[in-house]
C-alpha cells in the first residue's frame, strides 16, 4: 500500500533507545546535540517578535506565489549587506530550507533522476530527494588538514543538480572560489544546476580567503545556481518557518527556471501571510539574535580547545563556520561505542561521526556549538576522563 521511498519500518537506533530508557528513569542529561536556538538561554525579544506579527493587514490574503515584494526586497537588502547584488525579482519565498529543497527537485527532476549530494553532510537532504523519488547520489569532501571537494568521486552521470552546503554541517567548510567555478563549469556543460546551501553563511569562525559565497560570484556563461537561505540560521528563528530561494546564472536560465519556479509556488501557496509581512522587521530583530548565536558559538569553540590543551588525546578539528564542532577521539571504540558509552556512563548525549557519514577519520563525535556553556563544558569534562579511563583498560 505505501511507496518505498523512504525505509519507513527502520527501527530506532541504539543510541536513540538508550536515551529513551535514561530519560524514562530520570537521569538528567547533558544534551550536546540541541541545536535549537530557542532552547539554549540565549536572549530573545519576545516582545518585539509579537509586534512584529501583530500587523492588521494580515487579516487579507492575497496571495503571490514568489511572496509579497516587500519581503523580497528585504531579503535582497540582506543580500546587499553581506556584498552580493540581487534583484528581488530572483528571490522567492518558502516555508522552509527543506521546502526549498523539494521544490527545487521538483523544478529541476523526473522521478528516478539523480541529484549529487555531499559526504559527510546532514543527512535530511538525502531523504528530502527520495521523498521526491530522486536518487541521492553521494561525493565525498576528503580531510587532510583542511575539507576539500574530493574532484574524483563527482560521479556526474545522469545528474540533473549538484548540492553543495556551504559551510557545511558538521565539517564547517566553505565553498572555495576555485570548486564553485569548477562546479559551475561542470553544471554548464552537462546541463545541469547548482542547489548551494548557505543557510549557516552567516556564522563564520575562520574561514580561508578564498572561501565563497555563490549569490555573491560571478557564474559562467550557461550556469544556473540555486542559493537557499531562511530565518530558521540567519535569524535563529526555526519557529517562523521562512525560507528563500534566490537564483543566480545566465539571464535566461533565470528567467525559465523562475517561471517554472512560480507554477510549483502558486500550487502550494505555503508561506503564511503573517510571517512573509513581518520579513523586513524579523530581519532586523534577527541581528541581534544572530550576534548571540555567533558569540556563544565562538566562545564554546574556544572552551572546548582550551579544555583539550596541547596533549590530549582527543582533537578538535578544525572548522571554518557552523555550529558544530568535530572531536576526534581515540579508536579503542567505535564512534557508535563512544557515543552508548558516555551515555550510559556519564549522561553525556553526543552524536556519533556515522551519523553524518564521517568516514576516514577514526572515530568521531559531533558536539553542538550552541549548546550552554557550562553544560558543553562539563560534557567535554567527562568526556575526557571517559576517555582516560578507556585507555587504561
Amino acid at each position: 500500500m505505501f511507496s518505498r521511498r523512504l525505509c519507513w519500518t527502520a527501527g530506532e537506533n541504539p543510541l536513540a533507545a538508550l536515551e529513551r530508557e535514561r530519560r524514562s528513569g530520570g537521569a538528567g542529561l547533558l544534551d550536546l546535540t540541541v541545536t535549537n536556538p530557542t532552547q539554549v538561554g540565549l536572549p530573545y525579544p519576545a516582545e518585539a517578535l509579537a509586534a512584529a506579527l501583530s500587523d492588521p493587514a494580515i487579516g487579507r490574503y492575497d496571495p503571490s506565489p514568489l511572496g509579497p515584494l516587500a519581503a523580497r526586497v528585504a531579503v535582497a537588502a540582506e543580500y546587499a549587506r553581506l556584498g552580493a547584488e540581487v534583484s528581488p525579482a530572483a528571490v522567492a519565498l518558502t516555508a522552509s530550507s527543506s521546502e526549498s529543497y523539494a521544490l527545487l527537485f521538483k523544478l529541476l527532476c523526473d522521478p528516478g533522476d539523480v541529484v549529487l549530494v555531499p559526504q559527510p553532510s546532514y543527512p535530511l537532504v538525502d531523504d528530502l530527494a527520495r521523498l521526491e523519488g530522486v536518487e541521492p547520489r553521494p561525493y565525498r569532501l576528503a580531510f587532510d588538514g583542511q575539507w576539500h571537494i574530493d574532484s574524483g568521486s563527482l560521479d556526474l552521470e545522469g545528474a540533473r543538480a549538484l548540492v553543495v552546503v556551504s559551510p557545511n554541517n558538521p565539517t564547517g567548510s566553505f565553498l572555495r572560489r576555485s570548486d564553485l567555478a569548477r562546479l559551475a563549469a561542470l553544471a554548464a556543460e552537462r546541463d545541469l544546476a547548482l542547489i548551494c546551501d548557505e543557510v549557516f553563511a552567516d556564522y563564520a569562525l575562520a574561514p580561508a580567503a578564498d572561501a565563497v559565497r555563490t549569490v555573491a560570484a560571478e557564474p559562467p556563461a550557461g550556469a544556473l545556481a540555486f542559493c537557499l537561505g531562511g530565518l530558521s540560521k540567519s535569524c535563529g528563528l526555526p519557529q517562523m518557518k521562512l525560507g528563500w530561494i534566490t537564483a543566480v546564472g545566465s539571464p535566461a536560465l533565470v528567467a525559465a527556471a523562475l517561471a517554472r519556479l512560480e507554477l510549483a509556488l502558486d500550487t502550494y501557496l505555503s508561506v503564511g501571510t503573517p510571517v512573509a509581512r513581518a520579513l523586513p522587521r524579523l530581519l532586523s530583530l534577527g541581528a541581534d539574535i544572530r550576534r548571540a548565536i555567533a558569540d556563544r558559538v565562538s566562545a564554546n569553540r574556544a572552551g572546548i580547545a582550551a579544555a583539550l590543551g596541547p596533549a590530549s588525546p582527543c582533537t578538535l578539528l578544525p572548522a571554518e563556520g557552523g555550529w558544530t564542532a568535530i572531536l576526534r577521539v581515540p579508536a579503542v571504540l567505535s564512534d557508535e561505542d563512544w557515543a552508548l558509552t558516555l551515555l550510559a556512563s556519564d549522561d553525556v548525549l553526543v552524536q556519533p561521526g556515522y551519523f553524518f557519514d564521517l568516514t576516514g577519520l577514526g572515530a568521531t563525535l559531533v558536539l553542538s556549538l550552541l549548546t550552554p556553556p557550562a553544560e558543553l563544558l562539563e560534557g567535554v569534562r567527562r568526556l575526557l576522563a571517559r576517555v582516560a579511563v578507556q585507555l587504561r583498560t
